[in-house]
């Protein structure tokens, strides 16, 4: 379950602990499903420790949760700090708790006192120039760095009833009307949203390429796979969804009938030796061999 964050310096990828944190998620998600994030400042940036975002007012003391666009006033706020986990710690830069992004590894300092509800997967080098920014006394960055546009790459709860009637068409353009052109700051001389820049198949391509690499980044941390950016060989063959009975030998007779078959490996959990139904086949360089 992830969001891809479009910002003004780059792109960022954010994967949701839904299952410790299902009502935090469900406001996030919702809230970038309504497109509330986009336009919002990075108001504050302090070095080597969090920036904060998600304000519309661009102060920090504004916000409001989805549920008050669903059921008014009184449900503004809601009780996120019940779904602080000792388990989830900001022990990594990139660690996402409501409002902010840490911008350094190790800030065990802020454990039990905010509900984390995310971790970066992609776009450190984003963060590392967010850090970077130039701010005042307050903390409050010279050039403004800001929200774009946000995409949900994976969303497993249901939409509440009237939440289709707070979707717009499009992102809104997120930048009041006083505020110079002068103190944007931006990729290109003129910022077109990133589904108009590449159009719906390119998009898509996009979209389902960062959320691969966001699926092999949660399998790199969890040890099914030593790098998220490992690659098999060009001659490689990846076959998946395998009845977990199938093994080594099965395979290798199977492929065996298309020519020769150098080796045939059926990936295991490390713990269990229980098939994750996925192989890779590695056939000869022979002209003989085709499927």
């Amino acid at each position: 379950m992830s969001v891809l964050i479009v910002t003004s310096l780059g792109d960022l990828v954010v994967d949701l602990h839904t299952d410790e944190c299902p009502l935090t998620c469900k406001n996030f998600l919702k809230l970038c499903k309504i497109k509330y994030c986009s336009g919002c400042l990075f108001h504050t940036v302090q070095k080597d420790f969090i920036a904060q975002t998600g304000d519309p007012t661009g102060t920090g003391e504004g916000g409001d949760s989805v549920y008050k666009f669903l059921y008014g006033e009184q449900a503004r706020f809601f009780t996120a700090s019940v779904e602080i986990h000792p388990s989830l710690r900001h022990s990594k830069m990139g660690t996402v708790a409501m409002f902010y992004i840490t911008l350094q590894d190790d800030l065990d300092y802020l454990d039990g006192k905010h509900t984390v509800f995310g971790n970066l997967a992609e776009g450190r080098d984003v963060l590392t120039r967010i850090n970077e920014a130039y701010t005042d006394e307050k903390g409050r960055p010279f050039t403004n760095i800001r929200i774009k546009h946000t995409y949900i790459l994976d969303d497993p709860f249901d939409d509440p009833p009237r939440l289709a009637e707070l979707i717009p068409d499009a992102s809104p353009e997120g930048k009041p009307k006083d505020e110079p052109d002068s103190n944007e700051v931006r990729l290109e001389d003129v910022w077109v949203p990133l589904d108009e820049r590449l159009g719906a198949a390119e998009l898509e391509k996009v979209i389902r390429t960062k959320e691969a690499h966001s699926s092999a980044v949660v399998l790199e941390s969890i040890g099914d796979i030593p790098d998220a950016d490992i690659k098999p060989l060009y001659n490689v063959l990846f076959v998946c969804k395998l009845n977990p009975l199938t093994d080594d030998e099965d395979l290798h007779t199977i492929f065996s009938r298309f020519g020769t078959v150098l080796s045939a490996k059926t990936i295991r959990d490390y713990g269990t030796g229980d098939s994750l139904c996925y192989a890779f086949i590695e056939p000869s360089n022979s002209p003989y061999f085709s499927l």
